[in-house]
């Protein structure tokens, strides 16, 4: 992608949505949390249908605890990996209560030190939850990075990289979310739906996909 076409770009995605936001449904910084861990290689529609009963009953991390493993385990059974994810989960909320008061920690060397939290996960809580100018590449950002042109990368790091490079920075914070609905419903990854694409003259992928 050239650079001039990137101003464009992101205008054009900012004009559609101009306050765009995670599909993760969450009332406070631990539960959003918790969702993104509950998240990893599951849909948000499926970790919300599980936290909307989960977190009425535990949505701090010594409520989560007092629920033990068997107890997580009952509400999350339903989302990939329950097992390991309730332990993980677990494990995170001891250490957020002994060594940060039950306060999610607001840096990404202290998030990434949480069992189960990654780079991606703690790219997601610094931007969603505390405004920080990150980029957490999943699978659509990936894709959609190295498809437009706009971040080829060979890894999600390179990708990481080349977009906080590239994004201007009066869109940066919520580039992340345009950038992820973007892919999840429009640069899909079997068929990208080119022809309903506002971003499409902008884009390096040819031949753009016609209308079935």
């Amino acid at each position: 992608m050239k650079t001039s076409d990137i101003e464009p770009f992101f205008a054009t995605l900012k004009a559609a949505n101009p306050r765009p936001n995670t599909e993760l449904e969450y009332t406070n910084v631990f539960e959003l949390l918790a969702a993104v861990l509950l998240s990893a290689q599951a849909t948000d529609v499926g970790v919300n249908k599980a936290t909307r009963r989960l977190f009425p009953v535990a949505n701090t991390p010594q409520a989560m605890l007092d629920l033990g493993l068997a107890g997580l385990e009952g509400y999350i059974r339903t989302i990939g990996l329950y097992r390991t994810k309730a332990r993980n989960l677990l494990a995170t909320c001891r250490i957020l209560v002994e060594q940060h008061g039950g306060q999610v920690p607001r840096t990404r060397e202290a998030l990434e030190q949480l069992p189960g939290v990654g780079r991606k996960t703690a790219n997601v809580v610094l931007n969603v939850a505390f405004g920080q100018p990150t980029m957490a590449v999943d699978t659509h950002i990936f894709r959609v990075g190295n498809r437009t042109g706009l971040a080829p990368g060979r890894n999600p790091l390179e990708v990481e990289t080349r977009l906080l490079e590239r994004v201007p920075p009066a869109y940066l914070v919520d580039a992340h979310h345009w950038l992820i609905l973007l892919g999840r419903y429009v640069c899909q990854a079997r068929r990208p739906r080119c022809w309903e694409c506002t971003v499409a003259p902008y884009c390096d992928y040819q031949p753009k996909t016609p209308s079935p």
